[in-house]
Formats: C-alpha cells, sequence, structure tokens
C-alpha cells in the first residue's frame, strides 16, 4: 500500500375549468409543526426493521382502476400512503415556515429539498430511500432502496445536472457499496462499484469540473496502536480519498490518512484494534477542492480539517484538532465536524456536531474565516437550532446565492434554511428514529420516463373519483382529466391543479375509460397515462 496521494494503477381538490385553474394557486399549503425533542443517535443500518408501512388502505395495482377508495380524511400518520402507489411508504415529512419567510424564496427557479430518509436502531417508521421535496414539504419524488441510503446531492456533470447519491452496507459507520450516478428523467447512467480494490464509502460522492469524482473508502491495515493505548500489532482503519474518473471509473489518484496523520492525532477514545474490529482513528467524511486545485478533507475523530496538496498528498495545513496550524479564535473551535466546504472570501463552511461525546452544548452550522497569511481563524457565522439540537454524528451545511444557509442535521431529524444573521426561516422535521445523512436545497427540472400514475372508481354522489400522481415530476402543476365511452373516444371533462405527491379529483362523468394528462406552469402538456376503465 502507497503511504500518499499518488497516481494509482488502472390532499385532494375538485374538478375545475381551465380558467379557475389559472387564476387559482397551484402551490398546496405547508403543514405545522411542533420543535420536539432530539431523537436517538447513531447511524448503523437497521437489519431487523428496515420498513414499517404504513396502516393498510383500498390500493390497486399501479396505473388501474379500482373500487371507489373512501374520500380522505387528514392523516396524521408518520408515513405517506397513496391509493396510486401502494408500492410507496416514505416517512412523512413535516414543514413549518417562519412569518418572515411566508412568500417565496428569492433564488432563481423553483428549489427542491433533497434528503436521503432512513430508520436507525430499531428502525423509523416508513421505508428508507431517496426522497425530493418542494419547499413547502410537498413530496415530489421517492425511491425506495433495499440498501442503506446517504447523500442524495444535485450536481453537475460536464454542462449537464445529474443527481448522485450512494447506496450499501454499512458496518461500525464505515460504507461499503456503490457511487450512483442518475440523469434528470431518473435514469441510472453510471454505478461506480470498485476503486483500486476497495467499495466506495457512503461519506462523500463530490463531482468535480474536470469529469472525476471525489470518493472516500476504507480499508483494514496493521498499524502500531500504543500511542493511544492499544498493541504495538493492532490493525486500524486507513481512510482513504480517491480521484475517479467518472467514465471510466479508473482511480487517477489515492490519498492514505497513515502516510499523513499520525493515530495519536486522534480524539476517538481507542476500542477494538483488531482485524475484525479496526480502531477507526482517522474517519474521513468530506472531500472537496480549493479554489486553487488543492483538497479540502475532513476528518471527524481528529477534529481537524486539513488542506492536502492534490499532486504530492502532503498536508499543507491543519485547522483544528490537537496539532493547529491556525490561531483558533472565540467560537471557532469545532469537534467531531462533518461537510467542510471551502467558500468564497477565504471562509470554510462545515457542520460542527460538537459530540459524541460531547465536547459542546449543541451542534453548529458554522462559517470560519480564515486568513492563510497570519494563519488565525475566527467566526464568521454560526447557525443554531432554537431546540437546541445536538447532533452525534453526520450532518451538512449549504450557502446559498441568496445569503441563507441549509442545514441537515445529521442524527437529528430535522433540516432547516437560516437567514444570513441566524434566523431561523424553515424548518423540516421526520419521525422519531428516521434520519438524514446529509440534506440539500438544489433547483431541479425532473422529468421521468415513467408514465402518471391513476385510479378511477365511482363516486356515490354521482360521477367517479380520480386519484392521480407522478412520481419525480417537478414540473407537473395541474391535471386535465378525459372521459369518454372507449380508449379512443375521449373528451376533457375537467381540470384540477396539482395538489400534493397525490391528488383527488372528482368528476361528472361515468367514463368508463379515463386518462390524465399532466400540465406544466404554462399550461403545456408534459405527460399523459395509461387509459385505464372502471371496473
Amino acid at each position: 500500500m502507497s503511504g500518499s496521494w499518488r497516481d494509482a494503477p488502472g390532499g385532494g381538490t375538485s374538478g375545475i375549468n381551465r380558467r379557475q385553474f389559472l387564476v387559482q394557486g397551484l402551490r398546496a399549503g405547508a403543514g405545522a409543526l411542533a420543535l420536539g425533542a432530539a431523537g436517538a443517535v447513531g447511524y448503523e443500518w437497521p437489519v431487523d426493521s428496515r420498513h414499517n408501512p404504513a396502516a393498510s388502505t383500498t390500493t390497486t395495482a399501479h396505473g388501474a382502476a379500482g373500487p371507489s377508495p373512501e374520500a380522505p380524511q387528514e392523516d396524521l400518520s408518520e408515513v405517506y400512503s397513496f391509493y396510486t402507489r401502494p408500492d410507496l411508504q416514505p416517512p412523512r415529512v413535516k414543514v413549518t415556515r417562519a412569518r418572515a419567510a411566508v412568500g417565496r424564496g428569492t433564488l432563481e427557479g423553483d428549489m427542491y429539498v433533497l434528503v436521503s430518509p432512513r430508520g436507525y436502531g430499531s428502525g423509523g417508521p416508513g421505508q428508507a430511500g431517496l426522497m425530493v421535496l418542494d419547499e413547502d414539504g410537498e413530496l415530489r419524488w421517492f425511491l425506495p432502496t433495499s440498501k442503506a441510503p446517504f447523500d442524495l446531492q444535485c450536481q453537475s456533470l460536464g454542462a449537464k445536472p445529474v443527481l448522485t447519491w450512494w447506496e450499501g452496507d454499512v458496518v461500525n459507520g464505515t460504507g461499503y457499496g456503490e457511487a450512483v450516478v442518475a440523469d434528470m428523467s431518473l435514469n441510472v447512467v453510471t454505478r461506480i462499484r470498485e476503486i483500486d480494490g476497495l467499495q466506495p464509502d457512503l461519506h462523500e460522492l463530490n463531482l468535480t469540473g474536470e469529469g472525476t469524482a471525489l470518493l472516500t473508502a476504507y480499508e483494514t491495515v496493521p498499524a502500531d496502536l500504543s500511542t493511544v493505548g492499544g498493541p504495538r500489532k493492532g490493525y486500524v482503519y486507513n481512510a482513504v480519498a480517491f480521484e475517479v474518473d467518472v467514465a471510466t471509473g479508473r482511480a487517477l489518484h489515492r490519498w492514505d490518512s497513515l502516510s499523513a496523520v499520525p493515530v495519536s492525532a486522534t480524539y476517538q477514545a481507542f476500542y477494538g484494534g483488531t482485524q475484525k474490529n479496526p480502531f477507526d482513528y482517522f474517519h474521513i467524511n468530506s472531500i472537496s477542492l480549493t479554489p486553487d486545485g488543492e483538497l479540502l478533507i475532513s476528518s471527524r475523530n481528529t477534529c481537524a480539517i486539513y488542506k492536502v496538496a492534490r499532486s504530492t498528498g502532503k498536508v499543507i495545513w491543519r485547522l483544528g484538532g490537537k496539532t493547529s496550524d491556525f490561531e483558533m479564535g472565540p467560537g471557532s473551535r469545532f469537534y467531531w465536524q462533518h461537510d467542510a466546504r471551502w467558500q468564497e472570501g477565504g471562509r470554510v463552511s462545515l457542520f460542527d456536531d460538537g459530540s459524541s461525546p460531547p465536547k459542546e452544548p449543541q451542534s453548529r452550522g458554522l462559517v470560519l474565516q480564515l486568513d492563510q497569511q497570519k494563519m488565525t481563524c475566527t467566526l464568521d457565522k454560526a447557525f443554531v437550532h432554537p431546540a437546541r439540537l445536538l447532533a452525534p454524528n453526520q450532518g451538512s451545511v449549504q450557502l446559498l446565492a441568496d445569503g441563507t444557509a441549509f442545514v441537515g442535521w445529521g442524527a437529528e431529524p430535522y433540516f432547516s434554511r437560516f437567514s444570513p444573521d441566524g434566523e431561523l426561516l424553515v424548518d423540516g422535521r421526520f419521525p422519531t428514529n428516521v434520519e438524514s445523512y446529509r440534506a440539500f436545497m438544489a433547483p431541479l427540472v425532473i422529468t421521468p420516463q415513467s408514465k402518471p400514475a391513476v385510479v378511477v372508481g365511482t363516486n356515490p354522489p354521482g360521477g367517479s373519483s380520480l386519484y392521480v400522481s407522478w412520481n419525480g415530476s417537478t414540473e407537473a402543476r395541474a391535471w386535465r382529466v378525459l372521459a369518454g365511452p372507449s380508449a379512443a373516444q375521449l373528451s376533457e371533462v375537467a381540470m384540477a391543479a396539482w395538489a400534493g405527491f397525490e391528488t383527488s379529483i372528482a368528476v361528472q362523468s361515468n367514463g368508463p375509460y379515463f386518462q390524465v394528462v399532466a400540465l406544466g406552469g404554462d399550461g403545456q402538456e408534459i405527460g399523459s397515462s395509461d387509459v385505464v376503465k372502471v371496473a
């Protein structure tokens, strides 16, 4: 094993007309949220209880007609359930907006929240998977995963936007799985399953502007652990940073933590040290590029961030930890951090977990100002949740173009948007025992290749009831309902505004054949369901 960065071998609505549709608002209101107590901790994958579906409801096959369901009541459950997609049971997300944030955001385009919810401990409610929500918390896309899902993001590959994530198995806080890249029609375009003989780890999949990806991995290697109270002939996790060519999956460079950072730099209490239970002294959890093309690497267990020369692997400086090269100003010290990113103006953002074990009273989203001439670090901004959340692991901080900050609270079931001066604007909450490794906001345009789904039944007062959805579409704003005596003789019978992931529509028609057409923001047709017949 080389010890340096090196070249590597190869909610419902009734029918309305078109004019009414244009006049009415197209967005459903946000639900209420009560700030509750923090959930349990840990991000091991729960093998025993991954799914906890919602209470059973009358459902039909995807896209098929079926019996008339009863009118839905207000759903206070912790799991979504849908007539059109009974295969989906994602955990319910509740969002609240402060008065200062009731209007739409100032960013260009519609912004969406990207999270990767999953249960832990004994298993939280709902399926684990990849989730996209609009700014009001309305579900737009959910993909359940059989493996642990992590780190759903919108990034760029070449000039095109893509969705990226990781899925796999989690063992002792490290991941063994696949890095996935998908296009904006939700088609997977590549999977990176192995790099230099190692499986990609869950902690990072960061695309560069050079067609490469920065990824993490772990390998078990022998090491002298006597400086931390362990055996001289013990074993550690060597944390590896890779740069990989996305097109070929070939490793271009690798950096090994043991070549640059001694085991004695750790803050982690010693445990294990055996080949089956290696000591995780470093715990790499983010890699990004600095403006001068070097690497910024975050190590949770040394409580430090390292600037590393991309070509040689040499550590240029250390921020935090036991041997910081920067003088740390008041409030700038961090512990067990995640998601270190370079920002404009010589600043670094990060999620300061402050735990575990606790070193601070609460977790913070931090922006630090660095002076690389004087080698000083000062606190620029701190974003703190009013519930004083203390996350033992995971978390993220994203600075948006309008000056607001979006914080994912990791093991705590929250994500939040803050004003530049730290005021909480928007807050989202998963059910207890559900977490998301990171949380992001991005302008998305997703047009799935799948068709909208529709379930049709008779309406007891007269006519028919329809439930419609289109999993993944961010552009659907309304539904046109067609009905007729045969599949070849359909005409418009109703229009309805998009009213959440699944929209219920009552129409004065007995069909018996129906089809729904999805309409975009300016009324153009963007997709249509199969024609279905009332049973």
